[in-house]
């Protein structure tokens, strides 16, 4: 009886011993793995992108939008010069255009500048200056303006030649630009036909 009694506490000191070493073991486990866990972490960022590389995706991303813009703001400056540089260029191409018009002119009709009382060459350098400011005004314009005021300015000291012609680079006709510098619609009306049939005369 006395050796089962022992036989029986033998066998629980056993089976608590069992569950001792088991506990300790899975709490071992346990730990190991914490710790496994974080290096594994640790590891994982080590074996993940390197360190800045989020910054550095962050700072791609601002790059490309920075790029986007930079992008757009020279296309844009690209276009805007392009613009001002066609714009010139056509502008330089017209006051050609007119010109070469007036040297023909010039050659057919040489008695308009003795109608203007001046001479070939200070006509046509007059009328390339005139082109500087306003490429599209035509050669039959400028003898107007020129002739026109020869005509009025004594009565009229505002109606110049600049003014004439300042009022056709702002878009306006002669006839308007003359009644601007102070001419009634029928002292315009008269002015004008009295200097294009002088000129008329000169061109014969």
């Amino acid at each position: 009886m006395k050796n089962i009694r022992l036989h029986g506490i033998f066998y629980a000191l056993l089976v608590a011993l069992a569950i001792v070493t088991l506990t300790a073991s899975a709490f071992g486990q346990g730990r190991s793995g914490g710790a496994g866990g974080g290096r594994g972490a640790g590891a994982g960022n080590a074996g993940g992108p390197p360190p800045g590389v989020g910054v550095n995706r962050g700072l791609g991303n601002a790059s490309s939008q920075s790029n986007g813009r930079s992008d757009d703001g020279l296309g844009n400056a690209s276009d805007h010069s392009n613009g001002r540089s066609d714009a010139g260029l056509d502008r330089a191409r017209m006051a050609s255009d007119n010109l070469h018009s007036a040297e023909r002119d010039l050659r057919d009709h040489p008695g308009v500048a003795n109608t203007l009382h001046t001479n070939a060459n200070d006509l046509r350098s007059g009328y390339q200056t005139a082109l500087l400011t306003n490429p599209n005004l035509k050669f039959g314009q400028y003898v107007a303006a020129t002739r026109l005021a020869q005509n009025l300015g004594t009565r009229f000291p505002a109606i110049t030649q600049s003014a004439i012609l300042d009022g056709l680079a702002s878009g306006k006709s002669i006839g308007r630009t003359l009644q601007n510098l102070g001419l009634s619609s029928q002292e315009a009306s008269e002015a004008k036909k009295q200097a294009e049939a002088e000129i008329k005369r000169g061109r014969n």
